[in-house]
């Protein structure tokens, strides 16, 4: 065997003359070359783009791996702390200037319920996630909801709220 460029060639390949003349090269206006015009590098490279045929079947399968659990339920204790920071963090964000004056950053741990009406999970457990962010307001008697940056979080979904110093 010996190579061509980086390709190993075994002996007596039968199209080695072939190869040899490498890709054929069109100088002006040929007839090939009028008939079948280069294509564009962004058009060409669609044609090997990946085809899905089942569109979302692979987001339907992703979203079937998703852990969803039981909402807990708080203790007394844990419930009155968390009712705690968040009467601290009234007082800090009590209006739009307080709470740009402030600018408590907070870390909100909060149940979501499933929402993925194909899972076995869905209106029935959920998951916990956790945002942080800059606390914009709390408002725990008509809306019963606290805002971290531009998310709004309902009350009663929290578990726990940390701060960068304690609250």
């Amino acid at each position: 065997m010996f190579e061509v460029g980086v390709i190993p060639m075994p002996n007596g390949f039968r199209y080695m003359d072939v190869f040899m003349k490498g890709k054929p090269q069109h100088v002006g206006a040929d007839l090939f070359r009028s008939r079948h015009p280069g294509m564009e590098l962004g058009r060409r490279a669609k044609i090997f783009a990946p085809f899905d045929a089942l569109r979302g079947f692979g987001e339907a399968v992703a979203s079937k791996d998703v852990l969803y659990e039981d909402r807990k339920e708080l203790s007394e204790g844990e419930r009155d702390e968390l009712n705690r920071r968040l009467a601290k963090l009234r007082e800090l964000t009590v209006n739009s200037r307080a709470a740009r004056a402030n600018k408590v950053r907070v870390s909100v741990k909060y149940y979501v319920a499933c929402s993925d009406m194909n899972s076995e999970s869905y209106g029935i457990r959920g998951r916990y996630e956790q945002m942080t962010g800059i606390c914009r307001s709390v408002d725990p008697d008509v809306t019963r909801t606290i805002c971290v940056d531009d998310a709004v979080i309902l009350i009663e979904d929290i578990c726990a709220i940390e701060r960068e110093d304690t609250i």
